[in-house]
């Protein structure tokens, strides 16, 4: 974001809105928003952003401010700008809705208001370095555990509203909660079956395409990172159409959707599951281990008004304090600090034959497959990184669970099976790789043999594509 964004809206210098003229009821289903009452933000991938008084409100708290210190992993923006990017995004959907099938489809400012409020607030329910925490860190410390950053979004929306004081239309806050949760496992039940196709802008739960993961997210990446962005996502929210209450698409952009997937994929291939990323997501996940039990971290998933309060500066909590308590994990964090970190051994695609039915690798596989050489390998010692990569749907093909339409004069809507589109397009829409890790450098030769032992026990080959190097290999 900009410099004339910092404060989100008035938080950070203007104030909010200052005018002696009273301004509209913040929410009433018919109203139309007057211009006096909008602040304008920059963006650096979407331009000028228009921010309306409620929004405003939300995003005045210091419970949304809290997103300018949270990041994910390998990726370069905060979900600060990320929010109002969907913020945005979803008033665009919206609104090229309303201009082709306003009066069809009966969408009001109601409906306008609800859905950028969902793209606004989807966000602030993620913890410290976001998926990480939720899916390597609480998974490791409450087993079992179905917390998700979609249910503490919906509890905090909650929370902001009360405590806050927050006029909203009680219709409208229930649907904010319901399609911020729409795709997720624990998703709220919905109150009307009217309008469903509004519940796929934010969090598309039917086929994967919304404008928070694949539309912001990836743009915003793949500027940052030089990759370039080879999909128009312009084209495809002017393009797409309501039929039977479900957003469908034209079937001559199949292929523009299908670059959508692959640019996902790609980012997660290059940058967010890149070995070096990799080897500091489990350095952290290890030093928030080693300092739960002294600062109960994972107990502030428990309440609302404690969870806001956690995010991405508790590597700083620990680095800088001095209980002894915490000397194993802020041992770990200025292993980080001086790039000293643990050392990637090898690493191999799983055959396409061996998908369907692969389990885990673990630590305890690396150290069953090692040979007598003086060195006695620990599982601790090791830590063992199963990727997945694809293209949202698994192994199958997420062209197959979106809807097309032939032409604006037709009213019906199918979909593509994998035999009729372009046959260079990927056979399998999946990988799954294996990599290992060695927590002192000392070990990364013992760890390497141990891993090509391995994979000869259960491939009868060697499937890693190079040798891990004899410098790395002899390293002291």
């Amino acid at each position: 974001m900009g410099e004339c964004c910092n404060g989100g809206g008035g938080g950070g210098g203007g104030g909010g809105v200052s005018m002696s003229v009273r301004p509209p009821a913040l929410f009433s289903p018919g109203a139309m928003v007057d211009r006096r009452f909008l602040k304008h933000v920059f963006d650096n991938v979407h331009g000028n952003i228009s921010l309306d008084p409620l929004s405003l409100k939300f995003i005045d708290t210091e419970q949304f401010q809290r997103l300018r210190d949270l990041k994910q992993l390998g990726a370069v923006h905060t979900r600060f700008e990320h929010s109002l990017g969907v913020y945005w995004l979803a008033g665009e959907a919206v609104r090229c809705l309303q201009t082709y099938q306003g009066l069809e489809l009966d969408i009001d400012h109601f409906d306008m208001q609800t859905v950028k409020l969902a793209g606004l607030l989807h966000d602030i329910g993620h913890g410290p370095f976001s998926h990480l925490f939720e899916r390597e860190f609480l998974p490791r410390v409450l087993p079992g555990s179905e917390w998700s950053h979609e249910q503490m979004s919906a509890q905090l929306v909650d929370y902001i509203v009360d405590e806050h004081h927050i006029e909203i239309d009680p219709n409208s806050l229930r649907k904010v909660k319901e399609m911020i949760t729409a795709s997720s496992k624990t998703a709220l039940a919905r109150s009307s079956k009217e309008k469903q196709f509004l519940y796929d802008i934010v969090a598309n739960g039917r086929n994967g395409i919304d404008v928070d993961n694949r539309f912001d997210y990836i743009i915003r990446d793949c500027r940052a990172c030089g990759l370039g962005c080879n999909f128009q996502f312009q084209r495809l929210l002017e393009a797409m159409r309501v039929i039977d209450n479900e957003i469908c698409y034209p079937a001559k952009e199949y292929l523009t959707i299908h670059k959508l997937f692959a640019t996902r994929a790609d980012l997660h291939r290059t940058v967010y599951t890149h070995a070096k990323v990799k080897a500091i997501e489990l350095m952290l996940v290890d030093a928030l281990l080693a300092a739960d039990g002294y600062l109960k971290i994972s107990s502030f998933t428990l309440d609302p008004a404690q969870f806001w309060k956690l995010d991405d500066t508790i590597l700083k909590t620990i680095e800088t304090a001095d209980k002894k308590q915490l000397k194993e994990s802020r041992d770990i964090i200025r292993r980080i600090r001086r790039r000293d970190l643990y050392q990637f051994c090898n690493e191999y695609a799983v055959p396409k034959d061996k998908l369907e039915y692969f389990k885990d690798v673990t630590s305890q596989d690396i150290v069953c497959s090692q040979k007598a050489n003086g060195i006695e390998l620990k599982e601790e010692d090791i830590v063992v990184s199963n990727v997945r990569i694809d293209l949202t749907r698994g192994k199958d093909n997420p062209l197959e669970s979106i809807n097309f339409f032939k032409d604006y004069d037709s009213e019906k809507k199918f979909t593509i099976s994998d035999d009729r589109i372009s046959h260079l397009l990927p056979a399998s829409c999946q990988d799954k790789i294996v990599r290992v890790y060695a927590k002192k450098p000392e070990l990364v030769e013992a760890i390497s043999e141990a891993f090509e032992n391995f994979q000869l026990k259960i491939y009868g080959v060697k499937t890693q594509v190079h040798e891990t190097p004899e410098k790395k290999r002899h390293r002291k």
